[in-house]
């Protein structure tokens, strides 16, 4: 009887426990949690200590403002990889849910940090000169400015006003020239007149 009860006590420790051994976890990330980078990977890596099953397994990857920066995953047996997009610099979290084969839900996150983020589309960018609406105006109206001011009324205008001079300052010339006659004509008489009287 001692033999038998030593024997089964060493079986025990020879087979592992089913419950524990059925309960599947993660083992590593590829980015680590808490990482920092400054390159945004292709892909996030989730290793598991079992194989996840395809259809009862979620990952999702969310960024800053929760922008979904994930894909449908992959699987390769404990292994399972998520197409990463970046939206912009900041926090990412991986978050995980599957199900063991002892029947409890596996459930987690990793978290890693994006110092850069992609550049933005110079085709969208509202602070570009091809985007800008302010820039139409300028381009379209700058043309126009140039042939105002070489217009053939405002330059036939400016012979009119010579003209209307020229003819104002002939007649205002003959005035003065007639005013000037008169005058000497009244002097030379008074002249005459006050010698016959002084004559005796």
């Amino acid at each position: 009887m001692p033999v038998v009860l030593g024997v089964a006590f060493g079986v025990s420790f020879l087979v592992p426990a089913t419950p524990a051994a059925a309960h599947n976890e993660l083992t590593g990330s590829n980015p680590r949690d808490g990482a920092r980078l400054a390159t945004a990977p292709a892909r996030v890596e989730l290793r598991f200590l079992a194989t996840p099953s395809p259809g009862t397994t979620k990952i999702t990857i969310t960024g800053p403002d929760n922008v979904v920066a994930g894909g449908p995953p992959a699987f390769d047996g404990s292994r399972v990889r998520v197409p990463f997009t970046p939206a912009a610099a900041g926090l990412y979290i991986v978050g995980y849910q599957l199900a063991s084969s002892d029947g409890h839900p596996v459930k987690g996150e990793v978290r890693f940090t994006l110092t850069t983020g992609t550049a933005a589309d110079p085709s969208a960018s509202p602070s570009s000169p091809a985007g800008s609406p302010s820039a139409a105006p300028s381009i379209v109206g700058s043309p126009s400015a140039g042939p105002v001011t070489a217009t053939p009324d405002s330059s036939a205008a400016s012979p009119v006003p010579a003209a209307s001079e020229q003819s104002d300052s002939g007649g205002r010339w003959w005035l003065w020239a007639l005013g000037g006659l008169v005058l000497l004509a009244a002097l030379a008489t008074g002249l005459a007149f006050r010698r016959r009287r002084g004559t005796p």
